[in-house]
């Protein structure tokens, strides 16, 4: 699985969920975001302006 912001790839925990974030858009698609790009970009809205 990889940060759809800076294309890093996301560790995933034992059962394997990302260790980052999923965020969803207005037509509900899932995008995921690593910890790192979550600590960048605060807001949900700024985290789809940088998609």
């Amino acid at each position: 699985m990889k940060c759809e912001i800076c294309k890093k790839k996301i560790g995933e925990t034992f059962l394997s969920k990302p260790i980052g974030t999923c965020v969803k858009d207005k037509k509900g698609k899932k995008h995921t975001v690593c910890s790192e790009c979550q600590k960048r970009f605060r807001s949900k809205e700024e985290v789809l302006k940088n998609i």
